[in-house]
């Protein structure tokens, strides 16, 4: 999700600014933005939200269910790193989706978060 690492965000954020992408029933649990994209996760879903083009309007979005996560991996920030890596394996894919989450984020509950919605749903 490029080279910035994304800040947490507010769930009413990411309703206020992409709710009419929300279904019915659908909550957003966690969401994070860098400078221009944004990822979140819902009950139902992984979201990633690829602002593109130098007026950014040309916006992608990429929609990964659960039940498509084969694996996943939630990398704590060091010493010497600035941020953690979430990086989530899809069936399909060719690469991984990686998302670099600044350092004030909590690795073990967004693992733990990850660990009820994707095991969860199997």
């Amino acid at each position: 999700m490029g080279l910035f690492s994304s800040h947490e965000v507010e769930s009413a954020e990411i309703r206020e600014k992409y709710g009419h992408a929300l279904i019915a029933g659908e909550e957003v649990l966690a969401a994070f933005r860098s400078i221009r994209d944004t990822a979140f996760l819902t009950n139902f879903r992984f979201v990633l939200v690829d602002v593109q083009g130098i007026t950014g309007s040309k916006v992608s979005f990429q929609s990964v269910p659960y039940r498509s996560i084969t694996r996943f991996a939630v990398e704590s920030a060091g010493t010497f790193d600035l941020d953690s890596d979430l990086t989530l394996w899809v069936t399909g894919a060719a690469t991984p989706i990686t998302l670099k989450v600044s350092r004030k984020a909590d690795p073990a509950a967004i693992q733990r978060l990850l660990a009820e919605l994707v095991l969860g749903k199997r």
